[in-house]
Order: structure tokens, then sequence, then C-alpha cells
């Protein structure tokens, strides 16, 4: 059924309608994807009478309960909804978002929020909100495979030309998210592979990519941006290489991750020679290593 043609049922509907009316245009807009092989804003029928049946059953919840009722439902139906969602062939963008709203966090499906108390003990409030940050998880995780294909796509049609590793953008995140370990394992494979590489990809700061990048990278941005106005003239001046930026993130896990002296005297060396590498007119990979070198100094003393 089309989500345009329901008439008004309640606030959960609308905001389902709106975010799948946004995921189209930022497909559309970043995907150049004219043409959407799936109509989003469209509900399974039978999802969708779970929805309303699970939405009845939480007002009557409301409602025993005010009456100091005990309420006689039970989480059969909450089951039957998450299980029709696996189970379905054809489960639409729609059904997700609207189950995600009315459930809360996928960690408490199965789960009534009651006003003062709850039908069993072994049940948990469930939020009445949504839950914008992990939303926001989701939509990074999504945008960080999208990118990794990206490069994957890159690394097959340019790879007879240029090095290119495939992983950049798995280790920011993986760093972004507290696993130093994973990082610096793709990040040490990246910079044996990047190090006397040719024609080195960059990675483009765009403000998107703010939220995913190390605190340290952004407010070197910053400063490099307000101290030299003519830095915001090239875009040449808003990227990092890949090779700069995995020799960043590997130093800053090895520091985290108490690595030896030794260790860290072979990043220091692997960054002198990144230093020659790149061209003089590429402040921010200069400034990043010069940082980075930083680091590892103070870690001597």
């Amino acid at each position: 059924m089309e989500g345009k043609v329901l008439p008004k049922i309640d606030d959960d509907i609308h905001i389902v309608l709106g975010l799948a009316t946004l995921y189209q245009h930022v497909r559309i807009a970043t995907l150049d994807q004219q043409q959407m092989k799936q109509e989003i804003s469209v509900f399974t029928t039978e999802l969708f009478a779970h929805y309303l049946c699970v939405k009845c059953l939480r007002v009557k919840n409301y409602k025993q309960l005010s009456e100091t009722v005990q309420p006689q439902t039970s989480t059969s139906h909450v089951h039957s909804y998450v299980k029709s969602i696996t189970d379905t062939e054809q489960c639409f963008i729609a059904d997700v978002l609207l189950w995600k709203l009315l459930n809360g966090s996928s960690e408490q499906e199965g789960q009534f929020l009651t006003k003062n108390s709850l039908v069993d003990d072994n049940i948990q409030p469930c939020p009445t909100e949504l839950n914008t940050s992990q939303l926001v998880a989701l939509l990074q995780q999504y945008a960080v495979e999208n990118l990794t294909t990206f490069r994957q796509f890159q690394a097959r049609d340019f790879g007879s030309v240029a090095t290119i590793v495939t992983t950049d953008f798995e280790a920011i995140y993986a760093y972004k998210c507290g696993r130093y370990q994973q990082c610096l394992e793709l990040t040490t494979q990246s910079v044996h592979t990047l190090l006397y590489g040719v024609n080195v990809p960059t990675i483009e700061l765009y403000p998107e990519f703010i939220q995913l990048l190390d605190d340290d990278i952004v407010s070197l941005i910053a400063l490099m941006l307000t101290v030299n106005r003519k830095c915001r003239n090239s875009l040449r001046n808003a990227c990092i290489s890949q090779v700069t930026l995995s020799l960043y993130l590997m130093t800053q896990c090895q520091l985290k991750l108490r690595h030896s002296v030794a260790s860290m005297a072979q990043t220091l060396d692997f960054i002198e020679v990144a230093h020659r590498g790149h061209p003089v007119n590429r402040t921010l990979d200069h400034l990043t290593l010069q940082l980075t070198a930083r680091y590892v100094l103070m870690h001597f003393q």
C-alpha cells in the first residue's frame, strides 16, 4: 500500500514517509540515481497490519494501567511482528523504519512501554522518542560501506596506473568506534602498500566527513584555513593522501595500544619517507605528518 494514500493515523507514519523521501533525495543527489528501482514510500500490507495491532495493544495497556487494571495483553503480537519482518521476501524501507520507530531500538524487541508498571518483570520500557544517535550511527556505517565500494571500483579501474588501497574509510570508522586493533591492522597494511606507491589517491575532507574524522585532524584543518585563507581557494588544500591519513591513524593506534619504542621509531622513519614523497604545496599532508611525528617524539620523552 502506498503511504501517500493513507489517512492520517499518527505521527510515526508521517515521520517514516518523511525519512523515506529524504533517503530517496539523498540517493538521487549523491549517486545520481534518477529512477529508483523500488518505490520507497510503500508499506507491506501484512507488516502494516502488525504495526496497527501492536499500536492498539499499547494504547490498551495505557488505559488499563490508568484504571489500575492489570494489563492482559502479551508480547506474542510483537514477536509475530518481528518474525514477519525477518521472514518476508518483500520488506520495504518504510516497513523497517516504521518498526524502528515503534520499537525504539533493535535490542528491545517485544517490549512494551507502560506508564507505572510492566506486564512482565523481564520487559523493559521502550523509549517513546526516536533514537537519533543510533540513526546517525547507521547512516555513518552505510556511508562508509558505500565509500568502500567506491574505492573498490577505483582500484579495479585504475589499479594498473595507481597504488590504491580500499580500506581507508573502514580504518577511519574503526578508529572512530574505538576498535584500535582493527584500525592498526588495516592502516599498517595500507602504509606498507602506499609508502613507495605511485599516484596515491587522496581523501577530500568535505564538511560532511567531519563527523568521521579525528578531533585533532578537524582542528588542524580549521587552523590551517583560519591562518591562511588562501587555502580555501583550492580543493587541493582540503584533501589528504591515503598514506598520510594511514600513518596518522596507525600512530594513534600504536600509542593507545602502548606499542614499544622500537615500533614507534620505525613509524617515525615511515613519516620521514612520506614527507619526502609529498610535493611542497600539499599543505595539509605536511602539517598532518608533522603533527604525527610530534606525537611519536612526545612518546619518546
